[in-house]
């Protein structure tokens, strides 16, 4: 088949069949070899070859046929059970499962699955979770990478009772400590968005609220829908309802008769975790795990010496001229100051250790003569929850050598006054290392006296000031006027070491301490 070729018609396009005398249009039609230049016929006939089938090319194809033969050539190239249009790997996200919103009132335990990781992510990943949810409004746990390459789950624990009903945020943040060669540790965070209803919430209100809430999630048969049966004045039947990914069902019988079996599984749904541009930190210009604030003319009751520590875990023990084994080194102070022999022996040399658990701030004894709790034995090697206001002694076989009082949980560390004779020698300040409370502060458990103190943090291998009013962070140093910021004394000044009273104690790094065999 031909086009017209009608040299007085040359912008006809009208195809002719082979043979025909005429296009459509009227046009007379000559001979096929008129059309060709003479050249041609000159030129000797070549032997007939094959036409080969037209391969079809993504994107160049001559004809919508070609077009769509190409089309159907990748979906069947395409591996079983992947759509060409959705690649293989998903972004990084966490798989929450196990959330039941009924259980309004009591104890809440939910599962979170790491998924979608690069490969070569690091071995293990910090994950730090905030929330009033949280009787310390924060937790941390940690990711382990299996054998398999997977990750191992975490499970995370609150409790609702006591809370008003409303939607609760659970603030993610998630960081892998191992950090290139070229780049700073990755970050990733997310939000959880948890519902507490009211007491008398049905389960439709609870599903209208999570949806609500959870706007990504795709209402389908068997995901964030609603699975109805209505029996009304029927026999005795049996009934198998699934409702899977954050659905419900319901089951409404008027007239029951028989035993019925209900059961609603619990809802579950995907976070996608977002990588932050973290930023490269910068050493701080006065580096240190362990400092003070001294303050040359104290008011009547407050601490002479504020010992600050930015450690992972604390360890409290005896005071030692050399060789200290503890972290903070406690003595006796009787009716002429402090007495670093007498009681202070009936101390351990590593006494009790105050770390960051899974349930808050916790102090567990490890020593000889054990420790009191609000006037009681916690027993040995038993991590036991800080609150406000709890009385710590050491030791418990004789009583008033070193008492401590919790007078602050704050959202990045915890504040320890003396309530001996020794209140008005010094307090304790110890925070995270690296972790900011965030700012405007969050609501936290803190006496008046405590209240009163500033709000400290570590972060870049130094201690830093927040003003809580301003959000302005400043850089702590010997060098740095302090009585310029908020919450500082006039007569206030920082000091590299936590024990500026006795330099005869030198600063050595927890790690090498910890190493050395405990001995009481």
């Amino acid at each position: 088949m031909n086009k017209c070729r009608n040299p007085d018609h040359p912008h006809c396009t009208v195809w002719v069949m082979p043979g025909a005398d005429s296009c459509v249009n009227g046009h007379a039609q000559g001979p096929a070899e008129a059309a060709q230049p003479a050249a041609v016929d000159a030129m000797p006939e070549p032997a007939p070859t094959p036409t080969p089938a037209p391969v079809p090319v993504p994107g160049l194809a001559a004809n919508s046929f070609d077009m769509l033969t190409a089309l159907r050539q990748r979906r069947d190239d395409a591996p079983v059970g992947i759509h060409p249009r959705h690649p293989a790997t998903r972004r990084p996200h966490l798989r929450i499962s196990g959330f039941d919103p009924r259980a309004s009132g009591g104890r809440q335990s939910i599962k979170l699955d790491l998924r979608a990781l690069a490969p070569n992510a690091a071995g293990q990943m910090q994950m730090d979770l905030e929330s009033d949810l949280f009787p310390h409004g924060s937790e941390r746990h940690t990711f382990t990478r299996t054998v398999d390459g997977d990750w191992r789950p975490v499970f995370v624990e609150f409790s609702s009772r006591g809370l008003e009903h409303g939607q609760y945020r659970i603030d993610v943040e998630l960081r892998s400590e191992e950090a290139e060669a070229d780049r700073p540790p990755r970050t990733w965070v997310c939000t959880l968005m948890i519902l507490v209803p009211r007491l008398d919430a049905s389960l439709t209100d609870i599903h209208q609220t999570f949806l609500a809430t959870h706007k990504n999630v795709r209402v389908l048969a068997d995901d964030a829908g609603i699975a109805r049966v209505h029996a009304p004045g029927g026999a005795s039947m049996n009934i198998d309802v699934t409702a899977r990914n954050a659905s419900i069902a319901q089951v409404n019988l008027d007239e029951p008769t028989g035993k019925i079996d209900h059961s609603i599984g619990t809802i579950a749904w995907d976070e996608d975790l977002i990588e932050i541009a973290a930023r490269r930190s910068e050493p701080h210009a006065f580096a240190a795990t362990a400092a003070s604030l001294v303050d040359a003319a104290p008011d009547t009751g407050a601490p002479r010496q504020v010992r600050l520590f930015a450690l992972d875990e604390c360890v409290l023990g005896r005071w030692e001229d050399t060789a200290p084994e503890a972290d903070v080194l406690l003595s006796h102070y009787g009716s002429n100051g402090q007495d670093k022999a007498g009681l202070t022996r009936r101390l351990s040399a590593r006494h009790a250790i105050i770390r960051r658990g899974s349930r808050g701030y916790e102090i567990e004894d490890v020593s000889r003569y054990g420790i009191l709790l609000d006037g009681v034995w916690p027993g040995k090697h038993q991590p036991i929850p800080l609150r406000l206001g709890m009385r710590i002694e050491l030791s418990a076989s004789i009583r008033g050598i070193v008492v401590f009082e919790v007078g602050a949980l704050l959202p990045n560390g915890i504040i320890l006054h003396r309530v001996d004779q020794g209140a008005g020698a010094e307090a304790l300040y110890l925070m995270d290392p690296d972790r900011h409370p965030g700012f405007p502060v969050p609501a936290h458990p803190c006496a008046p006296r405590a209240c009163a103190m500033p709000m400290l943090f570590h972060r870049d291998g130094g201690f830093w000031h927040l003003d809580v009013a301003t959000g302005r962070e400043t850089s702590l140093g010997p060098a740095t006027l302090v009585d310029r910021l908020s919450r500082f004394g006039r007569h206030m000044r920082f000091a590299g070491t936590p024990y500026p009273e006795d330099l005869a104690i030198k600063a050595t790094h927890a790690t090498e301490r910890r190493r050395q065999p405990v001995r009481a």
